[in-house]
């Protein structure tokens, strides 16, 4: 009898685990999840989004209300404030934690009890679709299967990379400057494991079966809690291979087409989103052929939009644009311009000159900044991310500092991701325009504090409540915004998109609905002067009727000018 689903896991894990019996391994990792090996599998090219779509990215403890668990609190802000706003939050994780605000994880199956349970992710879960991280390259240091490993016992003793100090390691690619070898004393003598991002966070070995095995019970607890969509953490470096540079290699690519066959035949409705800061062709790799990420993070997105906006210049973010390949259906982008870490430097690589970068890293440092490096293969630090609150980073242009434009370019920034192609994310920071953090960072001692502050849920209530406050004026504002975008089929994440070419203070792209009943053209003066674009450049049908979105203006004069005052925009649409 022919078994469809296990004959294609086979020719996966086949390309992953060569010398292995795979029969048995596929037989297991079925039974793991809960699967028949002939269950029919979900149409391809399936789309789990519309243009309704909209993502909050936050901490469980973002929010906060005395003699409350934050995930209770959380939830009470989101149906109170967001409900018509968001349909889906990603918590960042919530998983009792060692190190890195939740990165370097002790217990996959439990949530962290400073932040509430289960039932308060599983209620989350009923009212959006709920993102969760699937942190799944490294443990803390201080979990039980680490604890096993050292005293060299199951389940742990061989879950943990190992490498040889006498190997060469020279091209290993890094995201940070700490040693990629810890030595650990252990039962049976001292080893050295593989630490990717610190000494607290060891990498899992990928290359002992098992651990598969383990990730495949941990989706599908995550699964029947409430989780729709998961984040692949720092998937890129999964598979390790001395002699080459450890990032993107065959394996790692395999090992998420596998996770992905069986997390869609589970249920079909859910989405693998990898996180992979990386150069931009190198992250549009894992889109596979529609047969990997469902969706990836637009990580060029934020540096490359952050530095028109300082330079009052869109030459490389249109460029950019225009370079960027229609996802395939089935497949989208996430756009977001803000996260719980900073503006990520790699995905600049072949994008701006040497020169063009350090111009942003000095004006992000004139606006409070901080920078992390990274260690290349020679040896050298080289700059890895900006640390800053977008709300800051935005406060003026490069060379001239600080001015009275500030909000105007956070709104701008803003909506340009929302109508791009692909699905909006939004921090909750940028959302309420949170400015840098700076005790924050003195306190802890880590940079990506500066964007990663705590609100008390009074406190938070007051400064929206206050029209004359700039966290009320971004918040309402981005919520019209919003609203605006869900009700127009033409931002479909994948509808269709082109470049517009009016110059360089002008960023300007069309946008089509799939059922090309909907056209709209977004044009956005990304300068601090006033600006003009002939109606006559961007081609409106006479025939149409033509409304400007935004402003809720009818465009009756087509062989006209409309004047854009700076960081304005417009959504120049045939249907209201």
């Amino acid at each position: 009898m022919s078994h469809p689903l296990k004959a294609k896991l086979l020719s996966m894990l086949e390309v992953v685990y060569p010398a292995l019996d795979c029969n048995f391994l596929a037989e297991e990792l079925l039974a793991t999840l809960g699967l028949s090996p002939d269950q029919p599998a979900p149409p391809a090219h399936q789309n789990h989004w519309s243009e309704s779509d909209i993502i909050l990215i936050t901490y469980a403890d973002t929010v906060q209300q005395a003699d409350e668990k934050p995930l209770a609190t959380l939830h009470q802000f989101l149906n109170r404030c967001l409900s018509d706003t968001i349909s889906g939050v990603h918590i960042l994780p919530f998983f009792p934690y060692s190190s890195d605000d939740g990165f370097s994880v002790m217990d996959y199956l439990a949530v962290n009890e400073s932040h509430g349970g289960w039932d308060d992710i599983e209620n989350i879960a009923k009212d959006f679709k709920l993102m969760a991280d699937l942190v799944i390259n490294h443990m803390s240091a201080r979990s039980r299967w680490f604890e096993n490993f050292k005293k060299r016992i199951d389940p742990g003793k061989d879950y943990f990379y190992e490498g040889n100090p006498r190997d060469d390691l020279s091209a290993v690619v890094r995201p940070r400057t700490s040693p990629l070898l810890t030595p650990v004393q252990t039962d049976d003598g001292e080893r050295y494991v593989w630490c990717t991002f610190s000494e607290d966070q060891v990498d899992l070995n990928f290359a002992n079966p098992r651990v598969l095995i383990e990730f495949a019970a941990i989706i599908r607890y995550y699964l029947e809690r409430g989780v729709l969509i998961f984040r692949l953490d720092a998937v890129a470096f999964l598979w390790k291979e001395p002699g080459t540079a450890c990032i993107h290699l065959q394996q790692t690519h395999e090992l998420i087409k596998i996770l992905r066959l069986l997390i869609e035949h589970h249920s079909p409705d859910a989405v693998i989103i990898t996180e992979t800061n990386v150069p931009n062709r190198e992250n549009l790799t894992y889109f596979g052929n529609a047969n990997e990420a469902h969706a990836v993070y637009n990580f060029s997105l934020p540096p490359l939009l952050i530095n028109t906006l300082v330079t009052g210049d869109c030459k490389h973010l249109k460029t950019w644009l225009m370079s960027m390949p229609p996802a395939q259906m089935g497949t989208t982008y996430l756009n977001f311009i803000a996260s719980h870490d900073g503006i990520g430097m790699r995905p600049t690589d072949g994008l701006l000159s040497e020169e063009e970068k350090q111009r942003l890293i000095n004006t992000m440092d004139s606006f409070g900044g901080k920078v992390s490096y990274r260690r290349t293969a020679d040896g050298r630090d080289q700059p890895y991310e900006i640390n800053i609150a977008l709300y800051d980073a935005l406060k003026g242009t490069a060379g001239n500092g600080a001015d009275h434009w500030q909000l105007q370019r956070f709104i701008c920034a803003h909506t340009v991701m929302l109508a791009l192609e692909g699905i909006p994310a939004f921090y909750l920071h940028s959302l309420l325009a949170t400015e840098n953090d700076t005790e924050r960072v003195e306190h802890t001692g880590r940079l990506r504090s500066i964007n990663r502050s705590q609100w008390q849920l009074a406190d938070l209530k007051q400064a929206l409540d206050n029209p004359l406050s700039h966290h009320s004026k971004a918040y309402h504002e981005l919520k019209r915004l919003i609203a605006i975008r869900r009700r127009q089929p033409a931002f479909h994440p994948n509808a269709t998109q082109f470049t517009l070419h009016l110059g360089l203070q002008l960023f300007g792209f069309w946008r089509q609905s799939m059922r090309r009943d909907q056209s709209i053209f977004c044009i956005h003066n990304i300068s601090d002067e006033v600006q003009q674009v002939a109606l006559s450049d961007i081609n409106l049908i006479g025939t149409d009727h033509w409304v400007d979105l935004i402003a809720g203006a009818t465009i009756d004069d087509l062989s006209g000018c409309i004047t854009l005052k700076p960081y304005q925009s417009v959504w120049l649409s045939n249907r209201e």
